[in-house]
């Protein structure tokens, strides 16, 4: 393992937590820290701190992963990837967009 291993954030639609988490184990396990979304109930009420929080999540990351089966990206998957690109952040997809 690498001094500083690479840090790598997910993005995603939360309908997707399946894929998330398995991005999340396959990173993980491959040496890689992982920046995930929050995925979880009982958050009502803190949609904006928490998408806030994720662009700090990116803002820490060396790259980004979006995590879109099928090829889906949603509004705030958007949003994120368009931060990200204003962050000069490398994107990849695990599904052609």
């Amino acid at each position: 393992m690498p001094d500083r291993p690479e840090i790598v954030c997910l993005c995603g639609s939360i309908r997707f937590a399946d894929e998330l988490n398995a991005a999340n184990r396959d990173l993980t396990l491959a040496g890689i820290i992982v920046l995930a979304p929050a995925i979880f109930s009982g958050a009502d009420g803190q949609t904006a701190m928490l998408s806030t929080l994720h662009l700090r999540k990116i803002d820490l990351a060396d790259r980004v992963l979006i995590v879109n089966p099928g090829g889906y990206i949603g509004e705030s998957t958007s949003r994120e990837i368009a931060y990200a690109r204003s962050t000069g952040k490398p994107i990849s997809f695990t599904d052609p967009a």
